[in-house]
């Protein structure tokens, strides 16, 4: 039986790099986004025509009855979970100084980013248990997008550097929970990645990495992160649950 993942915002940029990445490794996919299904159609279509099976999950992360109706979906269609890569996330709607940040705007951010991550992670993961306790040779782990302004911090954009930086302690808390489970939860930051996200602040990046910003001097690609995601997805290191993998172009490399 193949393997299933769910990917949460997957049907565009780095959601999307990584579903693709996932169905090429044979994994059937379940997406998650918020608009229609008939809006992500040509998506769902691109994916199947990679062999594998896909549903999609329209749903807000940032409702909880919109979190169980996704994993619901799951289970009623696939009967299983092995992966779950939370990745939905957005930007706050304005840039504010941090001294001007508010309140509707951080909570906005965090219910999405960051609530969503945790609380989807604790649903999934006491699926993932039933499964392993019915069947000793399930295989399952959780992989957390986060970003580099986990540590970077822009004070322009305060409240999405604070869901970023407690999406960590979410990876490390429930490794440190599911380690005697053999389930490892990873947390993957990329730096600056080309997405509709970013695109709005392209010549601002553009002129930076051309000045040096990165130790590679080109934007990340949400094949970049895909492939990340891919390694850890198939097992390929299963003895460093709770850690960062970077995919910065050696952004937050320290140099002289």
């Amino acid at each position: 039986m193949k393997k299933v993942a769910l990917v949460t915002g997957g049907s565009r940029g780095i959601g999307l790099g990584i579903v693709e990445q996932l169905a090429g490794q044979g994994f059937d996919i379940a997406i998650n986004g918020v608009r229609p299904e008939e809006s992500v159609q040509a998506v769902l279509e691109n994916i199947k025509a990679l062999g594998v099976e896909v549903i999609y999950c329209q749903g807000n992360v940032a409702l909880s009855a919109d979190r169980a109706k996704i994993l619901q979906e799951v289970k009623d269609h696939f009967g299983q979970l092995n992966i779950l890569v939370n990745n939905a996330g957005i930007a706050p709607r304005e840039r504010r100084d941090v001294l001007n940040t508010s309140e509707a705007s951080f909570d906005e951010v965090l219910d999405t980013n960051l609530k969503s991550c945790y609380f989807l992670t604790q649903a999934a993961a006491n699926w993932m248990i039933e499964q392993k306790e019915s069947n000793p040779d399930f295989s399952g782990s959780i992989i957390n997008i986060s970003s580099i302004s986990a540590t970077v911090a822009s004070v322009n954009r305060g409240e999405y550097c604070v869901s970023k930086a407690g999406i960590s302690m979410v990876t490390q808390l429930f490794a440190a929970r599911l380690g005697e489970y053999f389930i490892p939860v990873y947390e993957v930051r990329p730096g600056v990645i080309a997405t509709d996200m970013t695109a709005g602040v392209k010549e601002k990046y553009d002129n930076l990495i051309a000045q040096g910003l990165c130790v590679q001097p080109r934007w990340g690609t949400p094949e970049d992160v895909g492939k990340a995601v891919g390694a850890l997805a198939a097992g390929s290191f299963p003895y460093s649950t709770g850690q960062v993998f970077m995919v910065d172009g050696g952004l937050t490399l320290p140099r002289l």
